[in-house]
């Protein structure tokens, strides 16, 4: 099997509702390995497009070297969480050019490619043609103010962006202008029998083939629009080849991504490319994704791969949205969560993995993370529930049996609990993780129930009944073995660790029906994991949240004052040019960045301004910067603000950034050929 995530977008950070997709594709990629089957699991950063070229410009470095730093910020989130890749590669890579550039002249061969001029914004201050999403303005529907140029956020409307009133750039601020240019297009409109027989060949889930059909009309019908494949100059990208200045639209590459990070995978490990990626191959590729990109993967990306010769995917798997305590990820509350801020408090990824796979069900429905109810279902079924069955009973095998186990014995749990592996591995397979977490703890229940019916802690008191003890610590750890081995897809760090107690080599499925022999000794038993505390999840959102507070103080300031003396506020809120004067605003290198033990909020910044020595600074902006990758920046910082004794040590200055609703804080960077120590005026 070749199977794959769908690639995260180079431009931020990894949240939670990233990781659904990703514990879901890994659970099912481990469970199928412990099957001993052959599966490649391949990822890649998606890096091109004009919002990695705007990022990029505005913090004053390379495209290139932002995606070199996000791609390593990435990396380490998805390896914490356990997402175990074997190759997690860049569509900013050798590979996908030449696979791109290849598909595209298989399609332009087969006469699938197409030129037509068009008309689009153009942005006259920047000298570039503005993307959909980089145009806005007053919704033509409803009249909302700052809207996006493809679609409303306040009445769902969609429409062309130059229907927008009064359009700006959301890049410089200028009013655009409607400029010609020539564009290529994929004709998809010609792909519309094939597409409508591969959606409704079980490729699909049937709610995903209905969305299709939507898209698609009935037989007959030909709703389907060609496909613009191409972006102008300036663009962060691959240029079509024999076309200067013309440049592969991301969704065109992003996709062949996976087959990129594939080849890099192969060329690793000796493995033939082309016995997974031709048109007769008979492997299995598998996609996982979120419904909002089904569009792309279930009628653009076959049809490619259908008209350039390729296979197309086995199926095509999507999943729903997260919610957080049943609301959309919110700033506001902090339950906008990334990856790297649930480490940071809650620390063990796998408490997430578990609550994940107990909502998902292989639909495309979402699934809510009720906070309340993961901290109650994790201590609950982990810690007061399977973790119980071993801290029970594995002191007395070391402390009465050398630690040593008893033959196994006709006990009718285990027999219950192994005879579960066919309604677990169905479930696995299915994705319906919740029905396997269901069948898992029903297991894990009557296990508990049997420790609490032995009472060994009772027979311990009698040294007459010590044979007795053995044999039913034993058959505990025995059952304690059983649900680890089901448990091992979603909890693998926790099997690692019970699988060096039980001092067995790395569970594989078939091990349900070998169990540990007669004096099989075991390792020491160590307390192996701890209770969620409600106050971690409260620091977690807190933390998530802190970066609105000042905004939302100051909103509410403005929304108190009587209408009659708005006019008089608004003058006094001047500041004359002898005001910002006496702030000293100078250029910062950031020479160290590290965390600040016991602080929730701040890191601590060590900036060189070019004085005798560095200052030391203590910045709330934890939530949204990795320290290592600070080091060596350039920012802005107030050298003049008096020094303030914390807790933590001296702050001798601040560093300026933004935040609103919409994200941050983020710090200040300055243009190309600023230097530190410059005074910003």
């Amino acid at each position: 099997m070749l199977v794959t995530s769908a690639l995260p977008y180079a431009n931020g950070s990894i949240h939670l509702g990233h990781l659904v997709e990703y514990i879901q594709t890994d659970i099912w990629v481990r469970f199928h390995k412990m099957q001993g089957h052959t599966v490649h699991y391949v990822c890649a950063d998606d890096t091109h497009g004009t919002p990695i070229m705007l990022r990029a410009e505005k913090e004053g470095i390379t495209p290139e070297e932002l995606i070199e730093r996000v791609h390593a910020e990435h990396s380490a989130d998805f390896s914490e969480f356990l997402v175990e890749f074997d190759n997690y590669h860049s569509t900013n890579a050798p590979e996908n050019k030449e696979l791109s550039q290849t598909i595209y002249r298989a399609l332009r061969a087969n006469n699938k490619i197409d030129t037509k001029t068009i008309e689009q914004f153009f942005d006259p201050v920047k000298n570039m043609f503005l993307p959909d999403r980089f145009i806005k303005g007053e919704c033509p529907k409803c009249h909302a103010k700052d809207q996006y140029g493809d679609n409303c956020e306040v009445c769902g409307a969609t429409y062309n962006p130059i229907e927008l009133i009064n359009p700006f750039s959301a890049v410089s601020g200028a009013v655009p202008v409607r400029k010609e240019t020539e564009h290529y297009f994929f004709k998809l409109s010609e792909c519309s029998d094939f597409l409508r027989d591969w959606t409704r060949s079980g490729t699909l889930q049937n709610e995903a083939a209905n969305k299709m059909n939507e898209w698609l009309g009935e037989l007959g019908e030909n709703k389907l629009s060609d496909w613009d494949i191409s972006r102008d100059a300036p663009y962060f990208g691959f240029e079509i080849p024999d076309a200067p200045g013309k440049y592969f639209y991301v969704w065109l590459d992003a996709p062949i991504g996976y087959m990129a990070s594939f080849k890099n995978l192969c060329t690793k490990k000796g493995l033939d490319f082309d016995e997974y990626w031709k048109q007769d191959s008979t492997t299995e590729l598998y996609h996982f994704i979120g419904k909002d990109i089904l569009y792309f993967h279930a009628l653009f990306w076959p049809a490619t791969l259908e008209y350039s010769g390729h296979r197309k995917p086995t199926s095509v798997f999507a999943h729903g949205f997260l919610t957080v305590n049943g609301e959309k990820m919110s700033k506001s509350r902090g339950t906008f969560i990334t990856a790297r801020s649930y480490l940071d408090h809650i620390k063990n990824p796998e408490y997430l993995r578990y609550y994940y796979a107990a909502k998902l069900n292989g639909s495309m429905e979402d699934i809510d993370l009720n906070l309340e109810d993961f901290v109650a279902r994790v201590n609950s079924d982990l810690v007061g529930k399977y973790i119980n069955i071993a801290s029970r009973t594995a002191g007395f095998i070391a402390k009465r049996f050398n630690n040593k186990l008893h033959s196994p014995t006709a006990n009718n749990v285990i027999t219950e609990i192994r005879e579960a592996a066919s309604v677990i591995a169905d479930s696995y397979a299915n994705r319906d993780y919740a029905r396997a977490l269901r069948e898992i703890m029903k297991q894990t229940d009557a296990a508990n129930g049997f420790v609490a019916e032995a009472a060994p802690w009772i027979i311990a008191k009698d040294a007459a009944r010590d044979s007795e003890l053995h044999a039913v610590c034993s058959d505990a750890l025995e059952m304690f073995r059983l649900l680890t081995l089901y448990l091992k897809p979603v909890l693998p760090k926790l099997a690692t660790e019970i699988e060096a107690f039980f001092d067995v080599a790395a569970f594989t499925w078939d091990a349900v029906n070998i169990p540990l022999t007669e004096h099989h000794s075991i390792q020491a038993y160590n307390h192996l994991i701890t209770r969620i505390d409600v106050k971690q999840i409260e620091a977690m959102t807190e933390v998530n949240k802190e970066n609105l507070q000042p905004q939302q103080a100051e909103l509410s300031k403005v929304q108190t004052k009587p209408a009659t003396t708005a006019v008089a506020a608004d003058e006094a809120a001047y500041i004359s040019i002898d005001d910002f004067t006496k702030v000293d605003l100078r250029i910062a290198k950031i020479v160290n960045a590290e965390h600040v033990e016991g602080a929730e909020k701040l890191l601590k910044l060590t900036l060189d301004i070019g004085e005798e020595k560095p200052r030391q600074v203590f910045a709330g902006i934890k939530s949204a910067y990795d320290p290592e990758l600070l080091k060596g920046r350039l920012t802005v910082m107030v050298a003049n603000l008096a020094p303030r004794k914390m807790k933590f040590g001296m702050s001798e200055g601040m560093v300026l950034a933004a935040s609103d609703e919409k994200g941050g804080p983020y710090i200040l960077s300055p243009d190309n050929g600023a230097t530190l120590g410059m005074k910003v005026k």
